[in-house]
C-alpha cells in the first residue's frame, strides 16, 4: 500500500520587516538618542562605557553611534585597534535592533563577521548598523564603520543575534 499523507493547513505569518506591521515591536514608538544613550548606561559592561560611545541618530531600521578617538584605544603604530571597532558594531548593533523593535530587551550575540578595510589613526569613527531581517527570535545587521573626517569606509561587519525577550 502506498503512503498517503494529507497536507496540514498551516497559516502563513508575514515576514518581519523592519518598519513592517509585524517588525516584532510594540506600536511604533520612536527611541531619542537621548533614551539610546540611557539605555547605553543602563545594560553594558563598564569596559563598553569605556569607549565613550554616544548615539549620534536613530531610525526604523538603523542607529548611528560615534565613537571618539581615544589614543588608549590605539595599537602599535597609532592605529584604531580592531578590538575596539568590533565591540562598536556589536554594540551598535544592541542600539539598532532595539530602535527597530521600538523597545530594549535581552539579547545575544550568535554571530559577527569583521571585514578590516583601512586604519583609522586620530579621528573619530561613524558606527551605522542597519537592521536587515528583524524576526521574532533573531536579527540580522550590517554595519559600516567610517573615519569621520574623511567619510572612508574603514570595517563593515555583520551580525545575528539572538532575541531572548
Amino acid at each position: 500500500m502506498p503512503f498517503l499523507y494529507a497536507p496540514i493547513a498551516m497559516p502563513i505569518r508575514p515576514r518581519a520587516v523592519p518598519g513592517g506591521p509585524r517588525a516584532g515591536r510594540i506600536p511604533h514608538m520612536t527611541m531619542t538618542p537621548a533614551e539610546a544613550d540611557k539605555l547605553l548606561a543602563d545594560n553594558f559592561a563598564p569596559w563598553v562605557l569605556d569607549l565613550a560611545l554616544n548615539v549620534e541618530s536613530l531610525g526604523d531600521d538603523h542607529a548611528v553611534l560615534r565613537l571618539p578617538w581615544s589614543q588608549r584605544l590605539a595599537r602599535e603604530g597609532g592605529a584604531l585597534s580592531g578590538q575596539a571597532l568590533m565591540a562598536a558594531a556589536d554594540t551598535a548593533t544592541v542600539i539598532a535592533v532595539s530602535a527597530a523593535r521600538g523597545v530594549y530587551g535581552p539579547m545575544t550575540t550568535v554571530q559577527q563577521s569583521t571585514d578590516f578595510q583601512r586604519a583609522v589613526t586620530g579621528s573619530d569613527v561613524l558606527i551605522k548598523a542597519v537592521v536587515t531581517k528583524l524576526g521574532r527570535r533573531m536579527a540580522f545587521t550590517d554595519i559600516t564603520m567610517t573615519d569621520s573626517s574623511t567619510g572612508e569606509l574603514a570595517a563593515r561587519a555583520s551580525t545575528v543575534y539572538a532575541l531572548l525577550g
